[in-house]
């Protein structure tokens, strides 16, 4: 035991006259970037976090991604790091850059087109079997876009994905149809979903791949500008018989449930699905409307509700001093072809409208108090259920996604900007705020 007293004793020596010194490593770990899910549906919320930082240090976070078009959207938000060398984005607030406070998904929802890219760019998904990649850099500094990059700290990529795991799609080509349709995994029975867009046309899917990720078999339905539809594409070719067999598609599906079917219409999709329900024999569980009319401004070619060419209604189109059009006054209701407005007192089904309080395409909030005015003489007023969004433009989609203030039109005979209003921060809180009591409303009215 001697040697051991001698050495400990020759210790406590050396402690005293040294001042208690201790030894410290200058290593520092890596700075680390993570993102909690990495792989998550595109209504998911994400915590972003960095480790091992600077106390008290200007950092910068920049989202980039590239469209399927080959076009680079980005976003840039500046933080201070914690005392404790952290930043999170659940919890701390951006100071500068593309958005300001608390914002989770900040960097998603700011996304906008890089300083030089094309005019009108809209971020829509085009192939749901693949994800959205945006790549998250943390960055030395408070950086700008304009000023370059910075030195970069650390880095993670992230998929954001409309098509959960195990979920079908599956072109349908059948009784004229032409559709998509999404199917939940498992055996079912489903609830099911009606999806109709607006009079852009063709067949946007990805809000019905979504649909399906969150449990109801979902139809994306084409009606206009598509190359198998009826020509010219500028012309709704196809009459209410079109959409009663897209319903009894549904309906009549050996996995759902015959019963729980809905209608979702967004911009003039809104009046085709007011239309649909109202139809002898269609019965939708609920109806879901988002910022469009309850009537035409486009002559109607016959009872069917076949159109003239859209273009017809320019009188009603208005520009603003740069040329960008605005189709608000085209749903003026007052501007309504005689015979177009849908019976809405038929209607038996609970309904839901969305509008947008600064809209710049539809005169939404007009179209949804004329809405409520016809079911309230009826004495149904207890089916409607409007929401309304100040600072909201007219795209309201899926949760954590850019809004387009204007987007390219038409590219012939002429270049044509279209004008669809919001305002991003404001307009992300409406569509976060609206996706969640679209599902809710549906959860309600739909589920099996």
């Amino acid at each position: 035991m001697i040697p051991y007293v001698n050495a400990h004793r020759r210790l406590l020596f050396l402690h005293h006259i040294m001042g208690g010194f201790q030894w410290k490593s200058s290593y520092r770990s890596a700075t680390l970037l993570s993102a909690v899910p990495v792989r998550p549906l595109i209504d998911e919320q994400i915590c972003i976090t960095g480790r091992f930082l600077p106390p008290r240090s200007p950092v910068t976070l920049h989202a980039q991604m590239h469209s399927e078009e080959g076009d680079l959207w980005e976003a840039f938000a500046h933080y201070n790091t914690k005392a404790d060398g952290t930043v999170n984005l659940t919890r701390d607030h951006s100071v500068g850059g593309s958005y300001l406070g608390c914002e989770p998904m900040g960097l998603f929802w700011s996304l906008q087109p890089s300083h030089g890219a094309r005019e009108g760019l809209r971020l829509r998904k085009q192939n749901v079997e693949t994800p959205f990649v945006t790549l998250v850099s943390l960055l030395e500094g408070h950086v700008s876009p304009i000023e370059g990059q910075s030195t970069e700290l650390a880095a993670t990529t992230i998929e954001r994905w409309y098509m959960a795991p195990g979920v079908r799609r599956t072109e349908i080509r059948q009784d004229g149809l032409v559709a998509t349709l999404f199917l939940p995994p498992g055996p079912g029975p489903f609830p099911a979903m009606l999806d109709l867009w607006g009079f852009g046309g063709g067949l946007m899917e990805y809000r019905a791949a979504l649909f399906a990720s969150r449990g109801y078999l979902s139809l994306s339905l084409a009606y206009k500008g598509h190359r198998e539809l009826p020509g010219p594409q500028k012309c709704i070719n196809v009459g209410d018989s079109y959409f009663r067999s897209a319903f009894r598609f549904l309906q009549n599906h050996h996995q759902v449930c015959a019963d729980r079917v809905g209608i979702i219409g967004l911009s003039f999709g809104v009046y085709l699905s007011l239309r649909t329900a109202a139809q002898t024999g269609v019965n939708p569980s609920c109806l879901i409307c988002i910022n469009g009319p309850v009537g035409s401004s486009v002559k109607l070619l016959d009872v069917e509700g076949r159109t003239e060419e859209f273009e017809s209604e320019k009188k009603y189109w208005w520009y603003d001093d740069q040329g960008r059009v605005s189709f608000r006054d085209v749903t003026l209701p007052a501007n309504f072809v005689p015979g177009s407005k849908v019976k809405v007192e038929h209607l038996s089904c609970p309904l839901m409208y969305i509008s947008s309080q600064d809209d710049l395409s539809t005169l939404s909030v007009a179209n949804a108090q004329l809405i409520e005015e016809m079911l309230r003489a009826v004495g149904k007023s207890q089916l409607f259920t409007h929401l309304s969004y100040p600072g909201a433009g007219h795209l309201i989609e899926p949760p954590y996604t850019p809004n387009s203030r204007m987007s390219l039109w038409s590219t012939k005979p002429q270049k044509l900007i279209s004008l669809f209003g919001g305002h991003p921060a404001p307009h992300a809180a409406a569509q976060e705020d609206a996706w969640k009591k679209i599902l809710d409303f549906m959860e309600n009215h739909l589920r099996c």
